[in-house]
């Protein structure tokens, strides 16, 4: 199978992730600014999410152009990114609606943290079948904001319960850091 299939099915459940998550806003039922009020913890919820589809799907797409062949597991290893990238809209929505309550804000960061390692066994299962010269392989080196997100994660999801705020900080902080997008594959690439 080539790699055209694989991208056009991905970018139909994120265009389905972000529609979903749009939904959740809710129109207010008043004329005045004071309606819109209740609805800001739920807006920059929704708006620190999109950012996160947008960063994935910008990489996803680099990524894929670096596939020559999808093989098996690449198939699966894009569907558990997928289904972790699907739960987005629901802790989107939950976290939202709790004003950033501790719960629902390490759900948030769980989610966020296995998608990112579904993200990394996809990028590993990429470079294992396209062999030592892989231009992924090179392109991605040590990874350095790779790892930096895991951990900025991990740290999130171990501070959500007491210090939720500080646990926001850091999903934001990784935001920024994949915000400029991941320009390495397309240098490798040649500048597609």
């Amino acid at each position: 199978m080539g790699r055209n299939r694989l991208e056009a099915f991905s970018d139909g459940v994120l265009a389905i992730i972000i529609t979903i998550m749009v939904l959740e806003l809710k129109v207010p039922q008043g004329r005045t600014i004071d309606a819109l009020l209740p609805l800001i913890p739920v807006f920059l919820n929704y708006l620190l999410s999109f950012i996160y589809v947008g960063i994935y799907w910008n990489n996803h797409h680099h990524l894929l152009h670096t596939v020559q062949r999808v093989s098996g597991p690449i198939l699966w290893a894009n569907l558990h990114l997928l289904f972790w990238l699907s739960l987005f809209p629901f802790v989107t929505a939950w976290m939202g609606n709790n004003h950033f309550a501790p719960l629902p804000t390490l759900l948030y960061g769980a989610v966020l943290l296995l998608a990112a390692i579904s993200y990394l066994l996809l990028q590993t299962l990429i470079i294992r079948a396209e062999g030592s010269h892989a231009a992924l392989k090179h392109a991605v080196g040590r990874d350095w904001k790779g790892k930096a997100s895991l951990a900025c994660y991990i740290a999130a999801i171990s501070l959500s319960l007491p210090w939720p705020p500080l646990a926001h900080a850091l999903y934001v902080v990784v935001a920024l850091l994949w915000l400029i997008p991941d320009r390495r594959i397309e240098r490798a690439l040649g500048g597609e």
